[in-house]
């Protein structure tokens, strides 16, 4: 029953215009027909529990039954959230300021509660740092995250109420991130995505995700943002693609190469997923936003209900995804 309602709950949150679009898309692109791509997706949806983005993001339009069924999907993902993360345990990580008091010792950034602030308290956490991040506490994909320059506010009493307005109840000091992730793309934190797993006695990495930026101020998919994946050294082996599917071997910005970038302070960043994962053992399945700094990652935030994130097979050359990694990990 939780399967039916799951499924039917994603159908009505569908965006049908923008599935008709990317059917189209692919439809021109590999000649079939655009109907024919559009069952495929319904197809898919129901025996991959695959969403159409995933379909394209996953290129299912070129593989066959044996190989779709390796990729992790949100569906699958669901599975896993609801069998090993316990519901009354989930807000620890959905609210962003208890998430901060928890791991507190991993965040390595000041922070205020606007909710519990005065407006003279916003002014001076603002003066003091200069650059701020203001965060919703309970958006996921960026929503709600906007960069503040203490220059271009006018009137603090104002702001506070407009932050009160848009329950963006978090402010953050400004990471500076690593030099060498600067040189990636220097007006982002571009940030890593790291999926654990905690079996009760040991805590496994089951893959780490390099989130750039990409003329904007956030790293995120949805924001115009790219990612590709990590080897178990920190190495990128494949290239980042964007929202839609543009491949890029260097970053189209700075020109750094993407391709073979070696993320600093991995060793670090690893022994941290460890001791993070432990903290609250009754979430055992969660995606890390980590931040790299000058001396030791710092964690962003911690998602219970974390994204799949795979690579494209045009681009790696193989038509393999995760959940053979998951299921020598994971019953589900």
């Amino acid at each position: 029953m939780t399967k039916i309602k799951y499924y039917f709950k994603r159908l009505f949150a569908l965006d049908y215009k923008n599935m008709w679009r990317l059917a189209g898309e692919i439809s021109k692109e590999h000649k079939r027909s655009r109907l024919y791509i559009l069952i495929d997706m319904v197809i898919c949806s129901l025996r991959y529990q695959a969403g159409y983005m995933e379909y394209f993001e996953y290129e299912f339009f070129l593989l066959n039954h044996k190989q779709r069924q390796t990729f992790m999907t949100t569906g699958k993902a669901h599975q896993i959230i609801m069998k090993y993360n316990q519901r009354d345990q989930r807000y620890k990580f959905a609210d962003k300021t208890v998430f901060n008091e928890i791991f507190k010792d991993f965040i390595g950034r000041d922070y205020i509660d606007v909710r519990e602030s005065t407006v003279e308290e916003l002014q001076a956490f603002m003066e003091k740092y200069q650059v701020v991040m203001a965060k919703r506490n309970d958006a996921m994909m960026g929503d709600g995250v906007e960069r503040v320059d203490v220059k271009d506010i006018k009137d603090f009493s104002a702001f506070h109420a407009k932050l009160l307005e848009q329950r963006q109840f978090l402010i953050e000091e400004f990471f500076v991130q690593h030099e060498d992730m600067s040189k990636l793309y220097p007006d982002s934190v571009n940030t890593l995505r790291v999926i654990t797993f905690f079996d009760g006695k040991d805590v496994h990495v089951l893959e780490s995700i390099l989130k750039i930026g990409n003329g904007g101020h956030l790293d995120n998919f949805g924001a115009g943002g790219m990612y590709t994946i990590l080897d178990e050294n920190g190495v990128v082996k494949y290239p980042a693609f964007d929202m839609l599917a543009k491949a890029y071997t260097n970053h189209p910005i700075t020109g750094t190469p993407i391709v073979g970038f070696q993320v600093p302070n991995f060793d670090i960043l690893l022994e941290t997923m460890d001791r993070a994962a432990r903290v609250v053992p009754e979430i055992q399945y969660v995606g890390w936003d980590v931040a790299i700094g000058q001396v030791k990652p710092a964690l962003i935030e911690g998602n219970y209900n974390t994204g799949v994130f795979q690579m494209k097979p045009s681009l790696t050359g193989e038509k393999i995804g995760l959940v053979p990694r998951y299921r020598s990990i994971i019953d589900f």
